[in-house]
């Protein structure tokens, strides 16, 4: 009898034994879970802070770009006529470095006569536009259509364009404008208009590039106009357009016969009354920066008209929040 109940005490102090490891396994599991959780919890609010400091750093920087610019389109604008030396064209595209601490920025100034009007530009330009762009019928039709519908102030439908009814149909639902387009980002609410149609893929040239809201005029300063304008309004491949800026930047005095000796144009071409060669007024900073060694970058647009040349300029549209491109 006494070997029985010292066999169950036996038992029941293993039993309690194992009741105790297990819940010291449970403590140390709860506590590894808690340990797990909260050094992931302050690594990532670690690492979204070293974020955040990055990207504000950047953002300054690129507000030195702009500032950079500015003064570079203003000094440019104030030199003597006679005595100086050729100014540099800030308005070839480029983007052009500078160093501040331990950051880096880049700027380039855009002028906006260098691209087309979107809109003042007629529909048979669009025509010809969408053709050198590649875009097929009757893709083609449609989007000319209802890029005219877009800006015109009426509910009538072109023959392949949409009005609000068709934009209402759709997931979200809007309604067209039925007046100017007050951005080029705009294109993206208009039938037919795809991401990469706007924006170019593999090379290709985007509607981003080509158009502009904010251009003073109707025609296209080819002083200024980029290889993406050139090829889209004249047909011509886009390496040879770029050939054509290249040469474009060695001459120091620009002036329109040798524009059209660079293109290959006759002087009594029609091509010719889409051209205009002008200084340029309405012009866009675009500016970028970051930190060395840091992948957060923020960029920044500003339009601005030049008033009176020297006496300043006003600022026509500012985007805090630029998509950042790499080039």
């Amino acid at each position: 009898m006494k070997t029985i109940l010292n066999f169950e005490f036996r038992n029941s102090k293993l039993n309690e034994r194992g009741v105790a490891l297990l819940l010291v396994l449970w403590i140390f599991i709860f506590l590894f879970v808690v340990a797990f959780e909260f050094t992931s919890s302050a690594r990532e609010e670690g690492a979204a802070a070293r974020r955040y400091a990055e990207e504000t750093e950047g953002y300054y920087l690129a507000l030195a770009g702009f500032q950079q610019g500015l003064y570079e389109l203003l000094t440019q604008s104030a030199q003597p006529r006679q005595g100086a030396a050729a100014p540099a064209d800030l308005f070839d595209g480029d983007w052009r470095e500078g160093a501040l601490g331990q950051g880096l920025y880049h700027v380039r100034l855009v002028d906006e006569a260098g691209k087309i009007n979107l809109n003042r530009v007629g529909e048979d330009i669009l025509v010809r536009i969408f053709t050198n762009l590649g875009v097929e019928e009757p893709r083609r039709s449609i989007v000319v259509d209802a890029i005219l519908d877009w800006r015109d102030g009426d509910d009538l439908h072109r023959a392949n364009g949409a009005e609000s009814d068709y934009y209402l149909s759709l997931s979200p639902p809007y309604t067209a404008r039925n007046g100017p387009f007050e951005a080029v980002e705009d294109l993206l609410w208009v039938r037919g208009v795809t991401p990469e149609l706007f924006y170019g893929v593999e090379g290709g040239v985007g509607l981003k590039e080509i158009f502009s809201v904010d251009s003073p005029m109707d025609r296209v300063n080819l002083r200024t106009a980029s290889a993406e304008v050139c090829s889209a309004l004249l047909g011509l491949p886009l390496e040879k357009c770029r050939a054509f800026i290249e040469e474009r930047k060695k001459l120091s005095e620009k002036t329109l016969a040798d524009m059209l000796r660079l293109l290959g144009i006759a002087a009594g071409d029609a091509v010719l009354r889409q051209f205009i060669f002008t200084q340029p007024s309405v012009i866009t900073i675009e500016a970028k920066g970051q930190q060395a060694e840091s992948s957060a970058q923020r960029q920044v647009r500003g339009v601005v008209r030049v008033v009176g040349g020297q006496r300043g300029v006003e600022l026509l549209r500012w985007v805090d929040r630029d998509t950042v491109r790499t080039e």
